[in-house]
């Protein structure tokens, strides 16, 4: 989720996490504008750097505070998107990256959650790539059961694949 505050010197530096279970099973969070339940998507754990902290601690950081999950194998960089949406009054640029990791510890509890995100997020949910691909839910990346379905299918890529732009 974005954090309050502007930055400065190009797009937000963002780290996301694909979290798959034993099951092979994708994490996704629910979220909404903070006064429209009702437009609402589907997205990867993460979020800003903080500080002089590396994305590998971003994506870690993020995914312990919105989802409680600390028993984590971060392994590589699957994927990098820019994007930029409208989101509680502002515009939002950023420069994401997502980590593949995977996890035993299947229960959520988003304790860590900023205000911003407090007022935003509404649940988690573990999707099977089978569900995600036949969602008509709003689910960020756009193509994630596309990527998913590849990723279980052919492992990672050898490098990030660089995702399309999106700008909603």
């Amino acid at each position: 989720m974005p954090a309050e505050g502007p930055y400065e010197d190009g797009p937000r530096k963002v780290a996301r996490v694909v979290l798959l279970d034993p099951q092979e099973r994708v994490l996704l969070l629910h979220g909404h504008e903070p006064d429209d339940p009702a437009d609402h998507w589907w997205f990867t754990p993460g979020g800003g750097l903080e500080g002089a902290e590396t994305r590998e601690e971003a994506a870690l950081r993020e995914l312990a505070e919105e989802t409680g999950i600390t028993e984590v194998q971060l392994g590589p960089v699957l994927w990098r998107r820019r994007c930029s949406f409208p989101f509680a009054g502002r515009r939002w640029d950023q420069d994401e990256w997502y980590y593949l990791a995977r996890t035993r510890q299947t229960t959520t509890e988003a304790a860590g959650l900023t205000d911003l995100e407090r007022r935003s997020v509404s649940g988690a949910r573990w999707w099977t790539c089978q569900e995600l691909t036949e969602a008509h839910e709003t689910v960020y990346p756009t193509r994630l059961a596309e990527l998913l379905r590849r990723l279980l299918d052919e492992g990672p890529p050898a490098r990030p694949e660089v995702l399309d732009t999106e700008i909603v």
